[in-house]
Order: structure tokens, then C-alpha cells, then sequence
């Protein structure tokens, strides 16, 4: 059941943030999305990528986790970078983004199918999970959108993971499409990740906090 709630309560944290605390895009925020760059990047190269190379052909699997990659950018183009904190939302609009929401639940949906009870690949989610959802409820609060549209928009991205969680452990889906699924994930992961580490800081420069954030992330990974 944790594998299950745990994203859903990355986003219930990272809205109480906004909401709660007043936080927008601070230094702590800037941080957490470091760290969770480099210990998704991390988990996806320790746990997920040796478990699909292990069940699919070599070639094969690079060829979905390029489809992953080229997916991700193609989900950027109408969500402006939101999956790795770069949103950009017109505060004065009151028309509902749809082709954020649309974008950003795809993302979300198929994160959700490499989460298995034998991985530790829910934490990589949540971590990750509760910066993102912090920037975007912000950004949202910010907006004119009325406060039924932006719990409506919270809810069903909190939702979108573990129901791909569902589909991928409890249908009859073949183990050989799930591992395929599973590498265009590590595609889409690959590119947030290293987006995270390479674009998360002004003038690409890292500083000393940002520079501990990652090693701390990836030791994290290594650890568990």
C-alpha cells in the first residue's frame, strides 16, 4: 500500500509548502530539487536500468530509452519544463492549462509503472515529486485560477502515479511490454535528471550547497 501513497503524499507536501508555509521557489526548494535530480538519476543507474537490460535485448532497450528521452522533451514543449521546475504559467490567464495538465499527468502516469514492492524506485518518485508539486501549486496560487480548478488539477496529478503503479503490478500486461514501458521510463528520467543537475542553477554554475545536495542524493541512492 506505501507504494501506492507515497506520491500521493509528495504532492500533498509539496502543495502544504505553498499553502501552509509560504513557500515559493526558495533556496531549501532549489536544493530539494537538486538532490532529487541526482537521487532519481542515481536510483534509475543502481536499480531500474540493470532490472530492464536484464529481461530485454541490448540494443532494444537503448532504443526505448531513447524513445523515453525524445517523449519527454515532445511532454516539455506543452508543459514548459514543469517536470524539472522550469514552469512558466501566465498569472493573469484564466483559462484552464490544459496542455500543462495533460502533459504533466502523462509524465506522471508512467512514472508510476517502474514502482514494484521488490524496488526502491518510490522513493525517486517521491523525492522528486514534492519540489515539482511545490512549483507548480505556487505557480497555480499565483494565477487566476479558482481554487476548485487547482485542487482539481493536485488531485488527479497525485493520482496519476499510483494508477500506473496499478496497471503495472495488478493486469495482465506481458512482463515483455511492462520492461519496455519501463525503459522509456529511464528515458524520461535520464532527461529530468540530468536537466535537474545541468540547468537547476543560475549561469549552469553549482555552488558549494548544490554541489552537496548531489553527492548526498546519489550516496542516498547507493545506500538504499
Amino acid at each position: 500500500m506505501i507504494k501506492y501513497l507515497l506520491p500521493v503524499f509528495a504532492v500533498l507536501i509539496g502543495a502544504l509548502i505553498v499553502l501552509v508555509l509560504k513557500q515559493k521557489r526558495s533556496l531549501f526548494t532549489k536544493l530539494l530539487l537538486s538532490f532529487s535530480g541526482a537521487f532519481l538519476l542515481a536510483l534509475t543507474l543502481f536499480d531500474l536500468l540493470p532490472e530492464v537490460y536484464a529481461h530485454l535485448e541490448a540494443k532494444q532497450t537503448g532504443l526505448f530509452i531513447m524513445f523515453g528521452i525524445l517523449l519527454q522533451i515532445v511532454l516539455e514543449f506543452f508543459s514548459k519544463g514543469a517536470e524539472h521546475g522550469h514552469i512558466h504559467i501566465h498569472k493573469n490567464s484564466t483559462q484552464f492549462p490544459w496542455l500543462l495538465f495533460i502533459s504533466l499527468c502523462i509524465h506522471s502516469f508512467l512514472e508510476g509503472f517502474p514502482i514494484h514492492q521488490h524496488n526502491d524506485m518510490v522513493y525517486g518518485v517521491l523525492i522528486h515529486k514534492i519540489p515539482i508539486a511545490t512549483l507548480i501549486t505556487s505557480f497555480l496560487v499565483q494565477s487566476h485560477y479558482s481554487k476548485l480548478q487547482i485542487a482539481g488539477f493536485l488531485i488527479f496529478f497525485a493520482a496519476m502515479t499510483p494508477l500506473g503503479t496499478f496497471i503495472s503490478n495488478n493486469t495482465n500486461l506481458a512482463e515483455n511490454y511492462i520492461n519496455l514501458i519501463n525503459a522509456v521510463v529511464i528515458g524520461i528520467f535520464f532527461h529530468i535528471s540530468t536537466v535537474i543537475l545541468f540547468e537547476s542553477s543560475e549561469g549552469h554554475k553549482f555552488n558549494l550547497s548544490k554541489l552537496l545536495a548531489i553527492f548526498f542524493g546519489v550516496a542516498i541512492a547507493y545506500i538504499i
